[in-house]
């Protein structure tokens, strides 16, 4: 057992009374009811994002997110009630760019909810791509269980004569109810692929092929007739890191570094309260002078900091041009800035703030 398992207490907060008052369960399809008892059991957990949104004419591509409620979409979408019996619940009805922390443990908390009181044997989540893979991430570290959850989105709102919702909407409801998905834990599909929460980044702003996972792949593909997995079933156990239980994750900043940069901005995160600061760096992760200088006030302030990287692709690796071990630094490895910053999160929510032992969570991850 290492020091991060030892530190860490498998788990999620339980709260019977942390669901939102719209999160009622009702049946997405008249067939759901009527389903046959053998039939997979999908529970569709609707947040909002473009996937429910409506086209606006303020402009050629204009639209408005969450205008459409989940029992709708899952009803517009042609033959799913053949792949498993349905149900769906608003858990929220935000654009992505909204996402929060009150969202995050309600769809935990109602997740872990159903896969402990055995109501479904997948979840699939709809939500804007724009923090999809901040979501998927968030999940993957909280949730205790082998059943999937499958997050999906769509580039173009309904209405649209290129939509892409109801053929991603369908394809998550096949890979959650596929007997290949268990033991995955968190997914993300998208335009016919597969992707797992640490690997996976949006890439484009408004193309339909907006995601990829460059430092892995894909970890599968699918379309309406098959699912194929390309990477084995993990078989590293998963380390669970609990919810704080009396408010929001801690307050972890990222702040974007760049040339003739000093360290005001690393300044004003240490003055507002921050107990993280995740550094996007420039190339390895690496930053100005005058910025290492202020993120060194910030460790000896009991601070965790992280060298991330603003670039897409590739590792931040210890003690190349900056001397981690001597600054106490810490570095995000694969994570990007958004991903290193939750991560953080939790972990100080857990009381793991030691450079080594957050180190070591980071590495666990992976």
């Amino acid at each position: 057992m290492n020091m991060y398992t030892a530190i860490l207490v498998a788990g999620l907060v339980a709260s019977a009374s942390a669901f939102s008052a719209d999160a009622t369960s009702q049946p997405a399809s008249p067939a759901s009811a009527s389903a046959p008892a053998t039939m997979p059991r999908i529970l569709v957990l609707a947040t909002g994002g473009t996937i429910s949104g409506t086209a606006d004419p303020r402009s050629a591509i204009g639209y408005n997110s969450g205008n459409v409620k989940g029992q709708e979409l899952v009803r517009g979408v042609p033959g799913i009630e053949k792949l498993a019996s349905i149900d769906a619940e608003q858990i929220s009805n935000v654009g992505s760019q909204d996402m929060n922390d009150k969202i995050w443990f309600q769809l935990a908390r109602r997740i872990q909810e159903a896969f402990d009181k055995n109501e479904a044997d997948g979840i699939v989540i709809t939500h804007g791509t724009d923090t999809i893979e901040e979501t998927a991430f968030f999940l993957q570290n909280v949730l205790r269980s082998n059943k999937p959850v499958v997050l999906v989105g769509s580039m173009r709102p309904g209405g649209t004569t290129s939509a892409d919702g109801p053929n991603n909407l369908y394809e998550a409801v096949e890979v959650a109810a596929s007997a290949q998905s268990r033991g995955r834990g968190v997914m993300v599909v998208m335009n016919d692929q597969i992707h797992a929460p640490r690997w996976i980044t949006k890439t484009n702003t408004t193309a339909v092929q907006a995601f990829a996972s460059p430092n892995a792949g894909v970890v599968g593909y699918v379309d309406p007739a098959s699912v194929r997995f390309v990477a084995p079933v993990p078989q590293a156990p998963r380390e669970v890191l609990n919810l704080p239980a009396d408010g929001p994750l801690p307050r972890v900043d990222i702040v974007y570094a760049h040339a003739n940069m000093d360290g005001r901005q690393i300044d004003h995160a240490i003055a507002d309260g921050a107990k993280g600061i995740v550094i996007a760096g420039e190339g390895d992760g690496d930053a100005s002078k005058d910025a290492l200088a202020a993120l060194d006030r910030a460790v000896k302030k009991g601070i965790v900091v992280v060298r991330s990287t603003r670039v897409v692709s590739g590792f931040v690796n210890r003690n190349v041009e900056v001397d981690d071990d001597k600054r106490g630094f810490v570095v995000s490895l694969d994570l990007n800035p958004q991903k290193a910053r939750l991560l953080t999160q939790l972990l100080v929510a857990n009381g793991v703030t030691d450079a080594a032992k957050v180190q070591q969570a980071f590495s666990g991850t992976w």
